[in-house]
């Protein structure tokens, strides 16, 4: 592997670069895998060693396994992620009350690594909208949330522009902004053939307009988190120090043990603080992240009167769609062209809210199409946390499970007719409905493996 020699030369008086060690470790070929558990599906394969030690969910695995094969993954037990960004956790911790009911916004998120990681830390009373300005990217970030399985999520496909009408709404806003991808290498060498000095100071150009567009939308005293896959100071620690210069904020101090050796760096001339991950130096990839507190701002109002933007449902169709749901959720039941969506019932006018003012691609939980007599349930709500347990189940194999993620037939003895959520080792895999002389496979058609 041979590191841009201009990239080399702009990293040499950067706190912590040791150019020896950093060119070895990019030669050496190592590559590291990293997994985060979903607290929503605990299962007997959580691990007790070899942690990610500034995770509380993260594991380092020995080796890569064929993730597309262990039928776990697509049930949402688990997200593969690259170690480092798991340091989003300790931003958050350290600088919000996770306790309490928080609104966030993850503004760049797919594919969902870091909203699937703040699902997992905020309350059930919190609120996460989770955004992909990208049209293509927004399907992947929706699945990833939808395997996940948390209702308090709305996923959106908007410009950053757009939450600017949501002045002071939100508690937290985290911008894993695009960038240059210098952190990756290692990862993706193909990225060393697309970095340049050019796309460097692009990348700095868009990191900047991101923020700015975002800035009005965090209230007074909110936490701003932003963090890059670059090594470029344009792209890091210049960029807080045009944050300290553009907005009325203060840059937070975060706390680590002095064994996970990541670096503590100062901008040059806000002294804002930002954190460096080095793969010399640790056991992750390259990253940056800094967290700022906003001085500025007033409570959020919004006076503009809103339209419904669903129908209600019938007594009977009510009656038909609780007997899905588990019965110690709080959910509102909403209908939109015979779909039948729950959303967590103190989240409903914030939905009614964003649904006014941005495009949104989920919210809640689908559960399915209302019919006359019946739901048809969607794969939404087998993978969620608000199916009720009386659901018919049953448990496959693994090559059972293999087959029916491939979305082909399957053989299940089961005296129970109807529909039946398919499990692999206890976790929910989607949907079938058993007839009398045949089983009906209702796994997504565009989520299906083809790998053997």
């Amino acid at each position: 592997m041979h590191l841009p020699e201009k990239l080399i030369q702009s990293l040499q008086n950067i706190n912590g670069f040791n150019e020896a060690e950093f060119v070895k470790i990019h030669q050496s070929g190592e590559q590291i895998t990293s997994i985060r558990f979903n607290p929503l599906k605990p299962t007997i394969h959580h691990q007790t060693s070899n942690n990610v030690p500034w995770s509380s969910t993260g594991y380092y695995l020995p080796e890569r396994p064929s993730f597309t094969l262990d039928p776990l993954l697509h049930a949402g037990v688990y997200y593969v992620q690259e170690a480092s960004s798991m340091f989003l956790e300790q931003a958050l911790k350290q600088t919000v009350d996770l306790t309490k009911p928080l609104r966030i916004l993850d503004l760049c998120a797919a594919p969902g690594g870091k909203s699937t990681l703040i699902q997992s830390l905020i309350s059930e009373d919190s609120l996460l909208v989770s955004n992909e300005v990208i049209k293509t990217r927004v399907h992947v970030l929706t699945e990833n949330l939808i395997k996940w399985g948390g209702s308090n999520v709305i996923v959106t496909n908007n410009d950053p522009k757009n939450f600017a009408a949501l002045e002071n709404y939100f508690d937290v806003i985290v911008i894993d902004a695009p960038c240059s991808g210098s952190g990756l290498f290692r990862r993706d060498s193909d990225a060393i053939n697309e970095w340049s000095e050019e796309n460097v100071n692009l990348c700095s150009q868009r990191q900047q307009r991101i923020l700015a567009d975002a800035w009005p939308a965090l209230k007074e005293n909110g936490i701003l988190i932003y963090s890059t896959c670059s090594y470029s100071k344009e792209e890091d620690e210049d960029i807080l120090d045009w944050v300290a210069e553009s907005f009325d904020l203060t840059s937070l101090q975060l706390q680590m043990e002095e064994d996970w050796n990541i670096v503590e760096t100062i901008s040059d001339r806000h002294n804002s603080y930002g954190y460096r991950f080095y793969p010399d130096k640790l056991k992750g990839e390259g990253f940056f992240i800094a967290a700022f507190q906003k001085k500025e701002g007033n409570d959020f109002s919004y006076s503009r009167q809103i339209k419904i933007p669903f129908e209600k449902l019938t007594k009977n169709e009510e009656t038909i769609a609780r007997k899905w749901i588990r019965d110690d959720v709080n959910v509102a039941l909403i209908k939109n062209e015979n779909l039948i969506y729950a959303i967590p019932e103190n989240l409903l006018n914030d939905f009614i809210l964003l649904k006014s003012l941005l495009y949104i691609k989920k919210a809640g939980v689908l559960l399915g199409k209302m019919t006359p007599h019946e739901l048809i349930p969607e794969h939404e709500l087998a993978l969620s946390n608000i199916l009720s347990k009386h659901i018919n189940a049953v448990e496959l194999s693994k090559e059972q499970a293999l087959n029916y993620l491939r979305k082909e037939e399957i053989k299940i003895d089961s005296h129970n007719k109807g529909w039946a959520v398919v499990k692999y080792e206890n976790q929910n895999l989607g949907w079938a409905k058993i007839l009398q002389n045949r089983i009906n496979n209702y796994y997504p058609s565009e989520w299906r493996i083809r790998m053997r």
